[in-house]
């Protein structure tokens, strides 16, 4: 390619850069194509052929390309052509307007004589409607005596229609007044059609009666509310037409007959059966007062179903409203009754009518009323805080006679308790009375009760009896320390103290056993820890009032320990024996945990009371022999007590008298210099003895000399000891005398 041919392709180049791609491509795939058919000599001699055929090709592109521009000229052309015609119509057209607007113009003045025209027949056509209506005027007081005798001939639809022509006059004149802005002339037109009102007034009264009696009415006649709904209907179409016009509302539009339908009709139902009406709140009383309620509830329900429904259009919900209306007056007039003081019978009665009876297949889950009466979407018949509000009422109703009937039950029980014969006995032997059954019976009947109306209530109720019964168990302990109080004056009296206690320990268990039976769930019996510790201050109590008496008599005889008397041989153990035999087979009336408990804590008094016996400072060994003879006697003694506790079931293991033989070994030590390191194990197995104790003891002795003394009491201090959890305590509960102090005067009477 030549240099000018380059200078003139630039520009195109630089304008069609794809056009300039495309001719290389097919350039080099022209070449290609070339030299893959020529590479043979021998292809060489078809060349004149390719030639000829890719000439002819070219001519056939080449015209059909021609062929397609020529078309796309012709449509260019033709379309040029029609814009060309198109300018000229719009200049045509613009031309013509501007003449009309001066044409307009020209004849502008002679328009001013039509506006007179215009208003002279616009009032001749307010001339001729006043014409038309001149006959209506002159009858109008005629035709409202005709539409006073048809109302009281009760032709209410006559009527009515002859009523509704009249205030269509009248609002027809009064609208044309206002548009004209003649206020004044309203005044005249509204005295002219002054008898509307009374018609309207007297129509809406025999209108609101029949509603009033539709109950009836839709039993009996029919006809007469159905004419009613009637007229109320068309009321409520012509103010929904006015209402949508907006430009003139007559006087007493709207009318509103179709809410005041409604105002009349629940008006009418709770007149009927809640206002007015005082509700006998005693229990019998206010039950056939519920269930006339219920009964008139459920009748008044099916005819509106059944009957009502088919006599007033869809659109007015009539059962729906109907059973709202019930719905809400019956839950005034409950909240009404529950201001007054009702008793528990009554607060159940309008629990349960709340919350079970009204739901119920009985009211207003009637067969005959379902599916369409549909209370649930009303919202519950008294609040969850009303209701919340009545149960704690009824609870503490419950409550109050619940305390009665415990406080005179154990009123009963102590009087009991002073009988001349011994308590009653079960099949087994053992003590008892009918406290627990007839506590346990009173308690469970209010639970049980309490679930018929719900679950709520139950757990109060529930819980009430458990504090009530800690109460109870309270007052109990202050009757039998007022019992035990009694028979200290008198140990005669009551005649059979011991088996009342024995007998009140086994109602005491049959209390702790039975009492997780009242929980409302099954799974979950877990008592409070208040009350599971009352019972066993209960228990504690009865068994130290038994203490107390065992004590009364074993007092007397370890009065008499440690003696001379006693050192040469003597029947004091062998009376302490008899005693605690004696009180034994009393113990045998009483369930296994409590005998054990019992014998447990008697083998820990008279333990306790021969070890404090002995620390009374009323005996000193005098020589070796002496000394001898008292651990051998202590030997005795202990060993009888044992064999007999072990005869009665109390394990050696168990038993606090082990204490004594500790004790008579050391007192039976021979060697004083060896006494520390018996001293030692001593307090090592009885940690709660005290230096007092061991000073005693040692002065027990009469042979441990004021150095040994020392030794002992300064291992002591060295040696602190430290309660054990598991540890029975036995000498903290010894006092020991205090020691005489040295008086440095001489005895003599005073000068």
């Amino acid at each position: 390619m030549s240099a000018e041919d380059k200078r003139a392709a630039s520009p195109r180049d630089e304008e069609w850069p794809e056009a300039e791609k495309a001719e290389k491509l097919a350039r080099g795939a022209a070449l290609k194509w070339a030299s893959g058919v020529f590479y043979c000599p021998e292809k060489l001699e078809g060349l004149g052929q390719y030639r000829s055929r890719e000439t002819q090709r070219n001519s056939s592109i080449q015209s059909r390309l021609k062929s397609t521009v020529q078309s796309y000229l012709e449509g260019v052309s033709a379309g040029l052509e029609q814009l060309r015609s198109a300018a000229q119509e719009v200049q045509s057209v613009c031309q013509d307007l501007g003449a009309a607007r001066w044409a307009l113009l020209d004849s502008a003045d002679r328009f001013q004589g039509l506006q007179q025209m215009r208003a002279l027949m616009a009032e001749h056509v307010q001339l001729a409607s006043v014409v038309q209506v001149l006959p209506q005027l002159f009858s109008v007081h005629e035709v409202f005596s005709h539409t006073l005798q048809l109302l009281r001939g009760q032709q209410l639809l006559e009527a009515h229609a002859e009523l509704m022509m009249m205030e269509h006059l009248r609002d027809d004149i009064l609208s044309q007044l206002h548009l004209r802005g003649l206020s004044d002339a309203q005044a005249t037109v509204l005295s002219y059609f002054g008898g509307l009102q009374e018609l309207n007034e007297s129509l809406a009264k025999q209108l609101w009666d029949i509603v009033g009696s539709s109950l009836r009415l839709v039993c009996e006649d029919p006809v007469l509310f159905v004419t009613a709904v009637r007229i109320i209907e068309r009321e409520e179409k012509i103010d929904d037409t006015l209402l949508l016009e907006a430009t003139f509302l007559p006087p007493g539009r709207p009318k509103g007959w179709r809410q005041k339908f409604y105002h009349v009709l629940r008006e009418t139902i709770t007149g009927a059966h809640f206002h007015g009406t005082h509700a006998d709140t005693e229990g019998p009383g206010l039950a056939r007062h519920l269930a006339a309620l219920q009964k008139a509830i459920v009748s008044e329900l099916r005819v509106v179903k059944d009957l009502m429904v088919q006599c007033v259009p869809a659109h007015y919900n009539i059962l729906s409203v109907c059973t709202a209306t019930y719905h809400q007056a019956l839950s005034g007039h409950l909240q009404d009754i529950l201001r007054e003081d009702l008793d528990k019978q009554a607060l159940f009665l309008l629990l349960e009518w709340a919350l079970r009876v009204y739901h119920s297949p009985e009211m207003m889950g009637h067969p005959d009323l379902l599916p369409e009466v549909d209370v649930s979407a009303l919202g519950p018949l008294m609040s969850p805080e009303l209701v919340d509000q009545t149960e704690r009422k009824y609870v503490l109703k419950v409550k109050a006679s619940v305390l009665e009937w415990m406080q005179r039950t154990l009123e009963v029980e102590f009087k009991e308790w002073f009988r001349d014969e011994e308590p009653e006995t079960d099949h087994q032997g053992f003590f008892q009375s009918a406290l627990p059954v007839i506590v346990m019976q009173m308690l469970n009947e209010n639970i049980q009760v309490a679930s018929l109306i719900s679950d709520s209530l139950q757990q109060k109720v529930y819980n009430m009896a458990l504090e009530e019964l800690e109460a109870f168990l309270s007052r109990l302990r202050e009757a039998l320390v007022q019992c035990g109080k009694e028979h200290q004056k008198d140990r005669t009296v009551p005649k059979y103290y011991v088996s009342y206690l024995l007998a009140m320990l086994n109602n005491n268990l049959t209390l702790s056993s039975s009492v997780s039976s009242l929980h409302p769930d099954a799974a979950c019996r877990e008592l409070p820890t208040s009350l599971l510790a009352a019972l066993d201050r209960t228990q504690k109590k009865a068994c130290q009032l038994l203490l107390e008496e065992l004590l009364l008599d074993l007092q007397p005889l370890c009065l008499q320990l440690p003696s001379r008397k006693w050192l040469a041989g003597s029947q004091l153990v062998s009376s302490m024996c008899e005693v605690i035999d004696k009180y034994a087979k009393d113990f045998s009336h009483v369930r296994k945990p409590i005998f054990t408990l019992l014998l447990t804590e008697s083998e820990l008094v008279v333990a306790s009371q021969y070890l404090r016996a002995l620390m009374q400072k009323k005996m000193v060994c005098k020589s070796e022999e002496e000394r001898g003879q008292f651990c051998n006697r202590l030997l005795q003694d202990a060993t009888q007590l044992r064999e007999l506790f072990c005869g009665l079931g109390l394990d050696r293991s168990q038993q606090s008298l082990e204490a004594v033989f500790a004790l008579r070994e050391l007192i039976y030590l021979k060697d004083p210099a060896l006494l520390s390191l018996e001293v030692l194990g001593f307090i090592t197995k009885y940690p709660d003895v005290s230096d007092e104790h061991i000073s005693t003891l040692l002065d027990l002795r009469g042979d441990v000399s004021k150095d040994v003394r020392h030794m002992v009491l300064e291992m002591m201090a060295q040696h602190p000891q430290v309660l054990p959890e598991s540890y029975r305590p036995i000498f903290s509960t010894i006092l020991v005398p205090a020691p005489e102090l040295p008086f440095c005067l001489r005895k003599g009477k005073c000068a």
